[in-house]
């Protein structure tokens, strides 16, 4: 779902970001965070907290928001063979109990060694070793492998924060904070950060002004950890998401537009359903859309949004909707006011 024809440098979509400007840890609060408002017509640049989106939203918008469940899915192990350490990012179960995981060791084990997993509680076999460290693995255990990766499983956290030591406090408080407080549906590599902003009393604030809410499903993969490192965008290859719209939301979204109220979308997963199953309908299925400049928006009228990693394709996607140019500017206003950046950092609404 790439246009071809459209030789744009991935160097164009780069910024330059002070390493203390990643986030290492959540705000104190979720509803703590800043939020940075950019008007597209009038190229207007506002510095509010997220609270203040109630100010922003009026009836009959519909706020769409993606409740993906992020799996504990960084587990550890040894090799039976020798021993040696392994660590795995579960990604996919592509077959019952054949996963597809990202694999982290020193030397890598040979199709048909087996693992030991999560203290012994499961174990696997190499099915097939991939390049950029992707292999397969059938994963084996007495009881269901979702049970133990709750009580063995880390959050998969970015690369970009930094847990040297990983306590049990540390690892619950990440369960925690690494999730949004609606978030039903399991399946997710990595969350769908600009909803870990809210808190029940934003909703019921949302409420209280009759902004409706659609929940919609896709589970974030692998394409989140691959930085583009194509020179030419239409080189990169999006991965395929897999993705839910139910009747019910389908509707609440189609009544809304009807009624004259903006599709306002929370985060770039939000916004990758919607233009994948536009004119909006019932729908399941996986996705590997590529949104950059320019692109033509067909569902979305406005998004809530962290902030992005230079050269990455959110921050094309949202250069693809607000203006590149205007969109840089907003990111380079954003390092001197010191906001805070990527998955735990402040977020932008976009108008």
């Amino acid at each position: 779902m790439v246009c071809k024809n459209h030789q744009m440098k991935t160097d164009l979509f780069n910024y330059d970001l002070p390493p203390e400007r990643i986030a290492q840890h959540p705000a104190e609060r979720r509803d703590m965070a800043r939020m940075m408002v950019l008007h597209r017509d009038s190229g207007l640049i506002e510095h509010k907290i997220i609270t203040d989106l109630v100010d922003y939203l009026h009836a009959p918008d519909v706020l769409v928001l993606n409740n993906t469940k992020v799996v504990p899915a960084r587990i550890f192990g040894r090799k039976a063979a020798s021993g040696g350490k392994v660590e795995l990012l579960l990604l996919d179960e592509t077959k019952p109990s054949e996963w597809k995981v990202l694999m982290k060791t020193s030397r890598r084990p040979k199709v048909g060694d087996t693992l030991e997993l999560c203290s012994g509680k499961a174990t696997a076999t190499m099915l097939y070793d991939g390049e950029q460290g992707e292999a397969v693995l059938k994963i084996e255990s007495d009881r269901p492998l979702m049970e133990i990766l709750d009580e063995e499983g880390v959050p998969p956290l970015p690369p970009y924060i930094a847990r040297k030591e990983q306590s049990h406090e540390q690892v619950e408080t990440d369960k925690k904070r690494y999730q949004t407080i609606y978030a039903s549906e399991p399946g997710a590599a990595a969350a769908p950060t600009a909803g870990l902003h809210f808190t029940p009393e934003l909703f019921q604030a949302l409420d209280h002004k009759e902004i409706s809410k659609a929940e919609l499903t896709l589970h974030v993969g692998l394409g989140t950890f691959r930085p583009v490192s194509a020179e030419i965008i239409t080189d990169h290859e999006m991965h395929h998401e897999h993705y839910a719209v139910s009747k019910k939301a389908a509707q609440t979204i189609n009544t809304a537009k009807a009624a004259g109220g903006r599709i306002v979308a929370v985060g770039s997963t939000s916004v990758r359903t919607l233009e994948s199953v536009t004119p909006i309908q019932a729908a399941e299925g996986s996705t590997n859309i590529f949104i950059y400049p320019p692109y033509n928006f067909k569902a979305v009228d406005a998004i809530l949004t962290n902030f992005h990693l230079p050269r990455s394709t959110l921050l094309m996607m949202m250069s693809a909707f607000a203006g590149r140019k205007f969109m840089l500017r907003a990111y380079e206003i954003a390092v001197q006011e010191k906001y805070r950046f990527f998955s735990y950092g402040d977020c932008m609404l976009i108008l």
